[in-house]
């Protein structure tokens, strides 16, 4: 998401076998990296529901979500 010289970026829950852009199942929240600091806002009970049922973030996601102290 975002524009030219903006990137705002969504943290969303997807199944491995859709495309990069393509159907999502849950937004779990937003990162931007514009703001100072960094603004992240990711639903800590939806991650961790998504996290204890088995689904793997990537390293960045997984990045975001040791910033915001849902996951150690």
């Amino acid at each position: 998401m975002g524009a030219k010289k903006a990137p705002f970026y969504r943290v969303i829950v997807a199944d491995s076998r859709s495309p990069r852009d393509g159907r999502f199942i849950e937004e779990l929240g937003y990162y931007n990296p514009l703001t100072e600091p960094a603004e992240i806002k990711i639903d800590a009970e939806k991650a961790k529901k998504w996290l204890a049922n088995g689904a793997q973030p990537t390293d960045t996601v997984k990045a975001l979500l040791k910033k915001s102290g849902i996951v150690d």
